[in-house]
C-alpha cells in the first residue's frame, strides 16, 4: 500500500513540475513574440524610453531643474 502511495506522489509531483515548466516556457515564447511584433510595428520605440527625457526640448527650464535636483537627491543617498 505504501509503494502505491509513493508512486502516486512521485507521479503527481512530476506532472505538476512538467505543467509549470511548459507554462513558463510558453510564457517566454509568447512574450518574445509580442515584443517582436511591437518592434516590427513601431520600430522607433526604444527600451530606454525614459532616456528621451534628457533629449527632449519640450521640457521647460523649471521642470528640468526639478528633475535634475530630484536625481541628485536620489543618487546622494
Amino acid at each position: 500500500m505504501d509503494n502505491n502511495l509513493v508512486a502516486e506522489a512521485i507521479n503527481l509531483t512530476l506532472f505538476g513540475m512538467g505543467f509549470v515548466f511548459v507554462f513558463l516556457a510558453l510564457m517566454v515564447v509568447v512574450t518574445t513574440v509580442m515584443s517582436l511584433l511591437v518592434i516590427k510595428f513601431q520600430p522607433n520605440l526604444s527600451l530606454a524610453a525614459t532616456s528621451n527625457i534628457e533629449l527632449s526640448s519640450d521640457i521647460d527650464e523649471r521642470t528640468k531643474a526639478i528633475i535634475t535636483q530630484a536625481i541628485k537627491m536620489h543618487t546622494k543617498t
